[in-house]
């Protein structure tokens, strides 16, 4: 069996959850810690945009106005509001053989395990291929969960989870969400439109072409029902044993460093 790492962690702020993930990567990338999947919710809610999406798709004065945060993502996509959701993210060596290979190769092993773990909770869900990718999309499409991507999972053609990778020379870092419940026309809030008509449409192509785990089952299930599903999935899937840890001090200070060089930085997250 292949151990890795188990972090479960509090639900936290979108630059403190993005900064985690990149300082687990660099600690990897130098053999200080394991491979590693992490498990994690946001507080208070958080619009993340891909690594070279446009700040100007942000509507500011909307966002401030629902109390929610916005950060910039190492990885591309468009843009996803973090609320009522797991996330998930896999951070490995490039030698890792869950990992291993290109990106497409790797994000379908990985989407394996992810398709198991919602399969778990008894929802219908398929698997689309061959569709191109999320960071494909046009600017004038910023909503990430409207575009199914390739080897992303589906309920009755609706998208059920969002996924994007980033390959650095430290190693691999993918990380995705599952909505659980709740409006996903809210992140129409969150973004600048031409006009009100404008995003009235972009709502209902959202509720056409998206899903939640509530919608597709009909029940809520809890965040931590759907984190069991994601463990059990890995360790079955990917041939996984997983210690459950906790970050390292190093990890955490380091962690701390990226908040505020980069992930809460107007120079990083306000880029044109």
């Amino acid at each position: 069996m292949n151990t890795w790492r188990l972090l479960i962690t509090p639900p936290a702020r979108g630059a403190r959850n993005m900064a985690v993930d990149e300082s687990i990567l660099e600690h990897i990338g130098r053999g200080a810690s394991l491979p590693t999947l992490r498990l994690y919710a946001w507080t208070p809610a958080c619009l993340s945009l891909g690594h070279a999406q446009p700040y100007a798709d942000v509507d500011v004065t909307r966002l401030k106005q629902r109390g929610w945060e916005v950060v910039r993502r190492a990885t591309g996509g468009r843009a996803i509001l973090h609320t009522d959701e797991l996330t998930y993210s896999v951070i490995a060596p490039t030698t890792e053989p869950c990992v291993e290979g290109s990106v497409l190769e790797s994000y379908n092993r990985l989407a394996q395990a992810l398709l198991l773990a919602v399969q778990s909770l008894e929802i219908p869900v398929e698997m689309k291929e061959h569709v191109g990718h999320a960071s494909s999309v046009t600017q004038s499409n910023p909503i990430c969960f409207e575009v199914p991507s390739t080897y992303e999972i589906t309920v009755n053609g609706k998208k059920l989870i969002g996924s994007a990778q980033a390959r650095k020379k430290e190693g691999v870092l993918q990380h995705g969400s599952l909505p659980l419940t709740g409006d996903l026309t809210r992140i129409c809030q969150a973004l600048v439109f031409e006009n009100e008509s404008a995003r009235d449409d972009a709502s209902q192509r959202l509720l056409e072409r998206a899903t939640t785990v509530e919608s597709a089952l009909g029940v809520e299930i809890s965040w931590e029902k759907a984190q069991q599903a994601f463990v059990h999935a890995f360790e079955a899937q990917l041939g996984l044993s997983f210690e459950l840890g906790a970050l390292s001090k190093s990890e955490s200070k380091r962690a701390e460093e990226l908040v505020k060089e980069k992930y809460a930085h107007p120079a990083w997250t306000e880029r044109v």
